[in-house]
């Protein structure tokens, strides 16, 4: 296909700067791929653990409980949390609000916060009424 010179070409990423609106729709989408990859495999994982018999069951939870893994569990409920917070970014993007600079820079610093909070807010609340 021939392209028409007079039809400005679109900029590529080596002409815009890197702004926090760029790494937060970026690491949305990344985080989404990386959420179904590592919660399939864990919730695939516990399903066979329980399938296989109670000490293997048994064993899973030794390693599900296990205070270094929670480092998994409290990684896997930020990144739900970011994809959530980013996910309804996109969608007020997506209705035409959102698309000035200011604006969407507070929106992006808005999603990361919203994601550390919500997160500290469920593992507090976990460890507060002894969940753990």
């Amino acid at each position: 296909m021939a392209r028409n010179a007079a039809r400005p070409l679109s900029p590529h990423l080596t002409i815009w700067k890197p702004g926090i609106h760029m790494t937060v729709s970026i690491l949305n989408r990344a985080m989404g791929v990386g959420l179904a990859t590592v919660g399939a495999v864990a919730f695939l994982s516990w399903i066979v653990a329980m399938a296989a018999g109670a000490e293997t069951y048994a064993t899973f939870m030794g390693w599900a409980a296990w205070p270094p893994a929670y480092v998994l569990w409290i990684g896997l409920t930020f990144v739900y949390f970011f994809h959530l917070c980013a996910g309804l970014r996109h969608f007020v993007l997506d209705v035409g609000a959102g698309y000035e600079l200011k604006s969407n820079r507070t929106w992006a610093w808005m999603t990361v916060v919203a994601s550390v909070a919500l997160t500290a807010l469920v593992w507090l609340t976990a460890f507060a009424k002894g969940a753990f």
